[in-house]
């Protein structure tokens, strides 16, 4: 089975769990180990990628398919999706910024870097190299944003119960995080014989 010939409900429960964005491909980690310090930043910065990436993979794709392949511009698609996740950031960045005044500042600089994460220029390009229909693109964006945000959510309270613990002196702060973040990787492989797709 490949790829394209995926449903959009096998998509969306793959990118959550068997092909996790952030702990199968390890796309996003520097948000990731930054933000996964309190449960609430975790809860605001993973919303954000989750909509971020919905609507990305929704617009990038009738971009690429109607307007980049006709007028043969494949050539310029880096250009065009970092403009248009920069747009949809921007967006989030506002929204945030009038709706939690105070999550808006525990995000701080993390917020407008959504345009640069690597998961969702990533999520944009495994939508167009794995030939994705519009509903499976959606539904990959969704997918891979949740899985992200599960992810983020689950390190954060992983490292808050590790604040009270004892973690011996040379592995405290990123180095028990990378360790915590190797062990749910691990864990999230059991979910990968459930769907392949060579």
């Amino acid at each position: 089975m490949s790829w394209s010939t995926l449903g959009p409900v096998a998509v969306l429960f793959g990118a959550v769990f068997t092909n996790n964005i952030l702990l199968t491909n390890f796309l996003g980690m520097c948000s990731f180990l930054a933000i996964s310090k309190e449960v609430k930043s975790a809860v605001g910065l993973g919303a954000a990628v989750v909509f971020v990436m919905t609507m990305v993979n929704a617009i990038e794709w009738p971009v690429y398919y109607y307007v980049l392949v006709p007028l043969n511009l494949t050539y310029l698609g880096f250009i065009v999706y970092i403009i248009i996740i920069a747009a949809a950031v921007q967006l989030v960045e506002m929204i945030v910024e009038r709706v939690s005044e105070p999550l808006y500042q525990a995000l701080g600089i993390f917020l407008p870097l959504i345009t640069v994460n690597c998961a969702v220029f990533g999520a944009v390009l495994f939508m167009i190299i794995r030939k994705y229909t519009f509903l499976a693109s959606v539904a990959y964006g969704l997918g891979g944003g949740v899985g992200w945000m599960l992810a983020i959510v689950a390190m954060a309270g992983i490292r808050a119960k590790m604040a009270k613990a004892k973690v011996p002196r040379g592995l405290e702060g990123p180095g028990i995080a990378l360790i915590i973040t190797g062990i749910m990787a691990l864990a999230f492989m059991g979910f990968s014989g459930m769907m392949r797709a060579s």
